[in-house]
């Protein structure tokens, strides 16, 4: 078993608390909860840059107790972070390592987001309104712009990626 470092306990220290900071901030606030989802995937990738799996891992899973510990009220808020937007650096590292074929692999994650918002959404209407929309329009809607804004972000976060993974690679050097 490989001897872990410093600097990756604190990386992956650094990444749970910005992580959770951001996802608490968000979700009291309301409106900056998908800027909140956003800001949390980023910061999980820290220990994934220096290839740090077990770090991620356990940032990702302190992260999210932590978040539903601060705001146990918004849980269903942390849904769509929990289901996706957490992983979603942990299998952009798979994807890597792996060598899988990239359109493949945007395709699989496409269905994984286009799920994770179908599910999100069926859950909070039914929770929040009396208003039942036929799924005939939503289906369509979100396999459309949800693919849509799924390209965008996933294309983000690889080019993040590299950048920290310089930035990291940086720092730790020094």
């Amino acid at each position: 078993m490989r001897k872990v470092s410093a600097s990756e306990i604190a990386l992956s220290a650094l990444s749970c608390a910005l992580a959770t900071t951001f996802l608490t901030v968000g979700v009291y606030s309301g409106v900056l909860v998908f800027t909140a989802y956003l800001a949390g995937s980023i910061v999980l990738m820290l220990p994934l840059c220096q290839k740090s799996w077990r770090g991620y891992i356990c940032a990702y899973i302190a992260t999210c107790l932590l978040t539903v510990l601060f705001a146990s009220s918004f849980f269903w808020d942390l849904i769509p972070f929990i289901i996706f937007f957490g992983l979603h650096p942990f299998v952009n590292e798979l994807q890597l390592k792996t060598k899988i074929n990239r359109w493949l692999a945007c395709f699989i994650k496409a269905i994984w987001f286009d799920g994770t918002v179908y599910f999100t959404w069926k859950v909070l209407i039914s929770m929040t309104t009396a208003v039942t929309i036929s799924d005939a329009y939503v289906i369509p809607i979100i396999l459309v712009v949800g693919t849509g804004v799924f390209i965008g972000y996933d294309y983000f976060m690889f080019k993040w990626r590299s950048w920290a993974s310089n930035l990291v690679r940086r720092i730790s050097k020094k």
